[in-house]
């Protein structure tokens, strides 16, 4: 896989491009309108709306939709004529598409709190605030015809259900992988990125500590970990304090966008570190004696199409994630996010038209890194949830998010 495809698209929790790339400037084709949120703005406060009771049956499209997520979920051919499935949205339903991109996480927690928007695509750690605060509906699956081709693993997801209600249809997804630089050292496990002299690489952000958790439910059974994203509090001490150890003075560094990690690699300035699948492919391909441990317990996260509790456009926003779940659709997204696709029918999906053979390669290719087809993978992948004090009926003895984040802090910046 070419590393400007890495360059070009990398969503989704684990890599967004959205929070460096500028947005770009609008021509009169395709029909959506874009506004990028501006970084030190404050979005302008959402209209007072009544909520909106769930439809039991489509009717009429409302003529226009709001579309809040990332760079690169919805792609309306700014960046690449060919990569273009918002305006085929729009000539097949009649719903215009007013795409609002934040740039950063913040960014999307002010925009989901404070605009109005129909239908938003967010990761774990949002979407679970979302349905705590009633501030996205239940959804009537019926009405979205291609959610049935979505496992019933992916679909029944404790981030996008709530009770017997589902709120979000999957749409892109993926895990992560330890990779280390055989030429500089062989880790048997991934404890080693706690043990490692270094350079050790890590993802940034707060919900990593539930890769330190996951060490240290193997290695610490007595601490009683059965749930990396479900911490009490001497649990979340512990991982917090193996993820502060510097044995040896190993240097430790984290990475926001995929480049990031493909650069700690390329360069020599990383042992070891956690990235994504499809990674692997890339440093390979350049050459790297890059290794990943193979068969570990590991982390992953999916994120999910939600419609707002008061979406004024109810009727566009389901044919929005519907057409969003088509196999051809999730094809162009996964390939142009190098993410693993919610239905697994994109990995094989084709077409006769010129080019598309290509895309249908490099689909494969991903589907193959994040193991997409593979039926007990995902058994082994523990998918992000917001951790929440009261977890498991345990009655406030678990941690929240925002613990985790001032954790994060204290331990990074």
């Amino acid at each position: 896989m070419a590393l400007a495809l890495v360059l070009a698209g990398c969503g989704g929790t684990g890599s967004r491009a959205a929070e460096v790339t500028p947005a770009p400037t609008r021509t009169a084709t395709p029909a959506a309108t874009v506004t990028s949120a501006v970084p030190d703005a404050s979005p302008a406060a959402s209209p007072s709306r009544t909520p909106t009771p769930s439809p039991k049956a489509l009717e009429p499209g409302e003529g226009a939709v709001t579309v809040l997520t990332y760079r690169g979920y919805a792609e309306y051919g700014a960046n690449d004529r060919r990569v273009n499935w918002v305006g085929a949205f729009e000539r097949a339903t009649g719903c215009r598409v007013n795409l609002r991109f934040p740039q950063t996480s913040d960014q999307m927690d002010r925009l989901v709190a404070q605009t109005a928007y129909d239908v938003v695509s967010a990761p774990p750690e949002i979407g679970g605030r979302l349905i705590s605060e009633g501030k996205v509906a239940p959804l009537t699956t019926s009405l979205v015809p291609h959610y049935d081709e979505i496992p019933a693993w992916l679909r029944s997801q404790r981030s996008v259900t709530a009770g017997s209600q589902v709120y979000g249809v999957p749409y892109l997804w993926g895990w992560y992988a330890t990779l280390y630089d055989s030429g500089k050292t062989r880790p048997a496990a991934a404890g080693a990125l706690y043990s490692d002299r270094g350079p050790v690489m890590l993802k940034d952000g707060p919900l990593t500590i539930a890769d330190a958790a996951l060490t240290l439910k193997r290695q610490r059974p007595e601490l009683g970990i059965v749930d990396p994203y479900e911490l009490t509090r001497p649990q979340l001490d512990a991982a917090t304090e193996l993820l502060g150890e510097r044995r040896g003075g190993a240097e430790r560094s984290y990475w926001k966008e995929p480049i990031q990690a493909v650069q700690g690699f390329t360069g020599g300035s990383v042992r070891i570190g956690r990235a994504l699948p499809y990674q692997l492919d890339i440093l390979r391909a350049a050459g790297r004696p890059v290794k990943a441990l193979k068969g570990e317990p590991t982390t992953g996260w999916v994120d999910s199409w939600m419609i707002s509790a008061q979406a004024a456009a109810p009727n566009c926003a389901y044919r929005w994630i519907d057409w969003a779940t088509t196999a051809k659709v999730q094809q162009q997204a996964s390939v142009w996010n190098v993410l693993a696709p919610a239905n697994p029918r994109a990995c094989a999906w084709h077409s006769e038209e010129t080019g598309k053979f290509r895309q249908t390669e490099q689909a494969k290719g991903i589907c193959a890194a994040y193991r997409v087809t593979d039926g007990g993978w995902h058994k082994k992948i523990s998918f992000a949830v917001l951790p929440v004090k009261d977890c498991e009926g345990q009655d406030g003895q678990c941690t929240d998010y925002a613990e985790w984040t001032d954790r994060w802090r204290l331990l990074v910046h």
